[in-house]
């Protein structure tokens, strides 16, 4: 039968070298560097919201590159999956200050809002804070001009080698989980993502793919969310009690995701109990991402789409701009406030004059990464106070209340798309350690599929299979036709003895076909690969083939006079001992695999190195290295052998 082609898999060549520089057993700085068959990809480069110091951003120094070389030789590519800062806040940075000048891929609604997202940061941190500057306005329109867009499953070449696509990840617009191939090795690094729609946006989708690693966020490794409707009333509730009261409500949130998701929520309840109260938003900056999301409208939820030929879900009917002298004013209202987890900004300014009222309310409708006011008023008992810095305290009276509308995917999220996908690794980022060691054992356990959650700066070394496609020699499928048998005796076979009633081993001889083709796979310049034979191989190079073999000459007691009868004896031990090996008996020696011994009638043989002994004949043998372990052990019963 003629075939057309060989396919070879071939394990531990192509290796996943994973270097976390952030994100590692932490939420904040998503940076995961990725070697792919030498092909070598940074997802992500953001910045963490709990530090105001160099710790915010990857350690950079810690991506191999050569002593003449910059990070543009270093990296393949840069991937960006979505515009949050603690995905994107340091790509001005590694650009502008750290020299990296190659490719860089985004989304389209990512490289419209990501501009906005970073002046904000930098304004809000230098201009109202005086921090220091790390990266200038100009830094961030420099290097937007280096950003390629990429729409949905459109699969991108970056070079011969390395192709990736985007696919839909939900969790705030423009969003998206990134497939990247090098050969035949495969990956899914997923970003943030959410496995369920919510009123904005779509839930995550992607193909079912052939992949040996899945790198996923595990910000709520151990969380399982209740009823989406159950936390929106109740979040109504809240608000509602504390207006009703006459008190304030301060929503810390990022401008773009879940104040859009909220604001939804409020503008449709308000019109429903036809509430007077005013709802704002704390800056510009909403009002223009409120734009984008009119204007991206395809990358919104299927039922935000439905209905905008008639009503545009983000045009807010009951939502309009907030004046900072609205801060003092009396009665009640509900503000949005950026940034989320009160980090800074003006969110942190209204928390100031806002928290020593006990009819006020703040809301956190989010996670809160540690080091933020956020994080620490989650955990405190009211009233307490919060300090600030050296100097600077905060009486906190007013009403705590946490609610998770979170984008992020939960526990249940996580393991269903592991489950759908099923890598043959899987590597957890972007979440808490003892979660994520929780959700590994989870994964391990349940799904069968090796995990790793390493903290920041480890490496781990993943490997994977190579499947190459290759021709053949005829010479080598002349090999791989002939038959190659095996004949094993045993003793398994009994026999009933009707007249002593009684069983009875009786010998039999199995025959097998362990057919197997031997050959070398042949690389050569500017042509396919090929397997050969090896009496091929010598002959293209010129060399003679070599074989090493050993001799040994040992006695065996035996007392009988027949030569040819110990060989026989010898036979049956040796078929007893190992049942398995194919031997074969001749009339003047006998074969296991190399393995050769007949009865030496040389007295001056120079294999011999033992003494001859009383009633002993000697037995001559050599084999070659490949059976040097077997050759002993049959050497080493023979020797026992009585006759």
């Amino acid at each position: 039968m003629a075939i057309e082609c060989l396919v070879l898999a071939v394990r531990q060549i192509v290796l996943f070298n994973i270097h976390s520089i952030g994100a590692g057993q932490e939420v904040g700085k998503s940076c995961v560097v990725v070697t792919i068959n030498g092909k070598r990809i940074m997802f992500d480069c953001g910045m963490h919201m709990g530090y105001s110091d160099m710790r915010r951003y990857p350690d950079f120094s810690l991506i191999p590159k050569s002593d003449c070389s910059d990070f543009t030789d270093s990296l393949a590519c840069v991937i960006i999956t979505h515009f949050h800062l603690d995905h994107i806040g340091a790509l001005p940075y590694f650009t502008e200050v750290c020299g990296y000048n190659g490719p860089i891929y985004m989304t389209y609604p990512t490289k419209a809002l990501a501009p906005l997202m970073l002046e904000d940061y930098r304004k809000v941190m230098v201009d109202r804070r005086g921090e220091e500057e790390t990266f200038t306005s100009e830094d961030i329109v420099e290097c937007m001009k280096k950003v390629a867009a990429v729409d949905l499953k459109q699969t991108v070449h970056v070079d011969k080698d390395l192709q990736i696509r985007a696919y839909y990840a939900g969790h705030v617009l423009g969003a998206v989980m990134i497939y990247a191939k090098v050969g035949d090795a495969g990956m899914v690094y997923t970003g943030d993502y959410n496995m369920t729609p919510d009123r904005h946006l779509g839930a995550a989708r992607i193909d079912r793919l052939q992949l040996d690693l899945v790198i996923t966020e595990s910000t709520y490794a151990t969380t399982y969310r209740d009823s989406k409707y159950a936390r929106e009333r109740e979040f109504l509730k809240a608000v509602h009690n504390c207006i009703a009261g006459g008190g304030k409500v301060l929503i810390p949130t990022f401008a773009l995701g879940r104040a859009q998701e909220l604001c939804m929520l409020l503008d449709d309840y308000w019109e429903r109990m036809n509430l007077k109260v005013p709802i704002y938003f704390s800056s510009g900056l909403t009002i223009q991402a409120n734009m984008y999301y009119q204007i991206l409208i395809n990358w919104t939820s299927q039922k935000v789409k439905d209905t905008f030929t008639t009503r545009n879900a983000f045009d807010f009917k009951n939502v309009c701009s907030f004046d900072r002298s609205l801060i003092t004013a009396t009665g009640p209202c509900v503000l949005f406030a950026t940034p989320g987890m009160v980090s800074g900004g003006f969110s942190l300014e209204v928390f100031k004059q806002w928290a020593p009222s006990e009819q006020n309310l703040v809301m956190l409708p989010g996670y809160c990464v540690a080091g933020t006011i956020g994080h620490k008023l989650m955990s405190a008992k009211i009233p307490t106070q919060i300090h600030l810095d050296q100097d600077t305290r905060i009486d906190v009276r007013c009403q705590i209340h946490q609610l998770s509308f979170s984008p992020h995917t939960d526990a249940k999220g996580i393991m269903d798309l592991v489950k759908f996908l099923s890598p043959k690794h899987v590597m957890l980022v972007h979440g808490e350690k003892p979660n994520m060691a929780t959700l590994k054992e989870k994964i391990q356990s349940e799904l069968g599929i090796k995990c790793y959650d390493p903290a920041n700066n480890e490496t781990v070394f993943i490997p994977s299979t190579n499947y190459i496609k290759a021709g053949y020699s005829d010479a080598f499928q002349e090999s791989s036709l002939c038959p190659n048998f095996k004949f094993l005796k045993t003793s398994s076979r009994q026999d009933s003895d009707s007249s002593n009633s009684h069983m009875r081993t009786k010998p039999f001889l199995q025959v097998c076909d362990d057919r197997m083709a031997e050959g070398m796979l042949t690389l050569q310049k500017n042509q396919n690969p090929k397997v050969v034979t090896q009496n091929e191989v010598m002959t293209s190079l010129g060399l003679e083939k070599h074989e090493v073999k050993f001799d040994h000459c040992f006695p065996v007691v035996y007392v009988a006079n027949s030569k040819i009868s110990l060989l026989k004896q010898l036979f049956e031990r040796l078929v007893q001992e190992f049942p398995d090996l194919n031997m074969e008996d001749f009339p003047e020696h006998l074969e296991i695999q190399s393995f050769v011994v007949f009865v030496c009638s040389n007295e001056e043989c120079p294999h011999r190195s033992e003494q001859k002994k009383c009633d002993a004949v000697y037995c001559c043998c050599s084999w070659s290295l490949a059976d040097e372990k077997l050759a002993w052990k049959l050497i080493s019963v023979m020797k026992e052998f009585r006759g």
